[in-house]
């Protein structure tokens, strides 16, 4: 059994830290773990940039983790960021002096990836994790810069929301380094409530949630606190009943009553107020802190990749089902939308050899059928600049901005004049401008196939022909509307590819 030493860097927003593991196709062992308290978001939250002195210190830091992973003789690494750098104007030139001074390369994480990796964590813990998101579950991710929350139930992801309220973006809206529970928890209230009250009517209706499974850096404190191993199981009253011993008390106090840092203390008075007001709003017996990090969940990730680790969760049924909720809320034709994604998917299937693309594109395709029309909802005239307004302002968990991207734009041109152009436009990548214009292409023969959304043609078979493109249909029905469109579509498929679509109609 080939073991591997691995090692993880998160770029946080309150500090940085590095893990490192041994990988192997059996397990995933932590063999040291250092931390390092920078307070990067402290700049960015406050003036929107990180300082000089922060990056010189930051360049220090990881430059003594690089020095560590030489010691343990790591074989590979990863090194992300967060909402820190992530929403730093001065990102780009961060990241260039780390490169410089350091020799590593840092990956800024979009916040869907981050918490997608977090997902991969807790999956990693399978049998917990599996059995509780069975009943409706409530994942309470708390981190410094916001808060996201993803509901779970029978087996698959509902819906995921950010609510940019994270516990050191708190501390620093609030500006007090004495923060006192009850003053911090009715300002908090006023922050908080509008959103929390807005994801409870849109998204909690009628359910009832079973679980919160409560996830950030500073909850490990607490469940140490209350006499509990790391991953711990608490139900409301062991929850209330710790909580109020340290309600009223000041940073200070609480750093004291469970000797931790100040710094630490000011940080986890707001994330359990904000574990608390969950509590509050989904009426939840059980809350599960598993004790997970980034860190954790990069590695997990690592391990699927290149150890042929594998979940028993299904990711990507989560994306699809997340995606098939965005569709529904946005009034999308559910019948019409499952006969495009299985023509879609077909036709990229056949056109393997052409467009050299892989499973992951796959993937984009089936997300960017499932949403073709959720613009319509806003206006008929122009769905695709709606739909790609509304894909583009929506977190799709697992995918990074680029893929959110390449999504929003196949739908865009699923209906309006390809923008042969954009391919030079320094916001798209030539590798994304291809691969926009091979998935649209595809997009809209299938869209054509139902243009009536009446579903007339449910049997299909597709296959290559020489340089065609053969979809063969078998239905009684009239087909004029669709013949008359599909060839208006097979122009620009034959242009992408240079193999001619052609639809055929026998009859048995």
């Amino acid at each position: 059994m080939a073991v591997r030493r691995f090692a993880v860097i998160d770029v946080g927003s309150y500090e940085s830290e590095m893990k490192i593991f041994e990988v192997s196709s059996k397990e995933l062992i932590e063999v040291d773990h250092i931390r390092h308290i920078l307070e990067l978001g402290k700049d960015t939250y406050r003036t929107g940039s990180v300082s000089f002195d922060n990056i010189e210190e930051l360049c220090k830091v990881l430059y003594r983790f690089g020095m560590i992973m030489k010691e343990y003789r790591v074989e590979d690494y990863r090194a992300k960021a967060t909402s820190a750098i992530r929403e730093a104007k001065n990102s780009h030139m961060v990241l260039d002096r780390i490169r410089v001074k350091t020799g590593l390369d840092v990956k800024v994480l979009s916040n869907s990836e981050q918490r997608f990796l977090c997902l991969k964590a807790l999956a990693y813990k399978a049998d917990e994790f599996n059995k509780m998101i069975q009943k409706p579950t409530a994942i309470v991710d708390v981190t410094s810069g916001s808060v996201q929350i993803s509901l779970y139930d029978k087996d698959v992801l509902v819906t995921t929301q950010n609510i940019r309220l994270g516990s050191l973006r708190l501390r620093e809206m609030l500006d007090q380094k004495e923060l006192d529970w009850q003053h911090m928890g009715s300002i908090m209230e006023e922050l908080i409530n509008n959103d929390f009250e807005t994801f409870q009517k849109m998204f909690l209706k009628e359910k009832e949630i079973k679980n919160i499974i409560a996830v950030g850096d500073y909850i490990a404190y607490f469940t140490r606190f209350a006499q509990k191993e790391e991953s711990a199981f608490l139900n409301r009253e062991e929850f209330m009943e710790f909580y109020r011993k340290l309600e009223g008390l000041s940073a200070v106090q609480v750093a004291g009553k469970l000797n931790i840092p100040v710094e630490h203390a000011s940080l986890l008075i707001p994330s359990l107020l904000i574990y608390k007001k969950a509590l509050d709003y989904t009426q939840t017996e059980v809350l599960w802190a598993p004790g997970v990090r980034l860190c954790d969940g990069i590695a997990a990730s690592y391990a699927q990749k290149h150890c042929n680790v594998n979940f028993s969760h299904d990711f990507v049924k989560d994306i699809l089902n997340t995606s098939y909720n965005l569709a529904k809320r946005y009034k999308g034709n559910i019948g019409h939308t499952e006969l495009l994604e299985i023509g879609s998917t077909a036709i990229y299937d056949a056109m393997k050899k052409y467009h050299g693309l892989g499973k992951r594109e796959r993937l984009l395709l089936q997300i960017a059928t499932i949403l073709h029309d959720c613009g319509k909802y806003i206006s008929i005239t122009q769905p695709g600049e709606c739909s790609y307004n509304i894909i583009m302002a929506t977190e799709i968990i697992g995918l990074s901005h680029n893929e959110r991207e390449i999504v929003a734009n196949v739908v865009r041109y699923n209906t309006r004049e390809f923008d042969y152009k954009s391919g030079t436009d320094k916001t798209m990548s030539n590798t994304m401008y291809l691969t926009v214009a091979k998935l649209t292409a595809i997009l809209r023969i299938a869209n054509a196939m139902d243009r009536s959304h009446r579903q007339k043609l449910k049997k299909m078979k597709i296959f290559l022909k020489q340089e065609e493109l053969v979809i063969q249909v078998e239905t009684l029905e009239d087909i004029s509307l669709e013949l008359a469109l599909f060839s208006q579509k097979a122009d620009f498929f034959e242009e992408v590819y240079g193999v001619r679509p052609v639809l055929k109609r026998i009859f048995r």
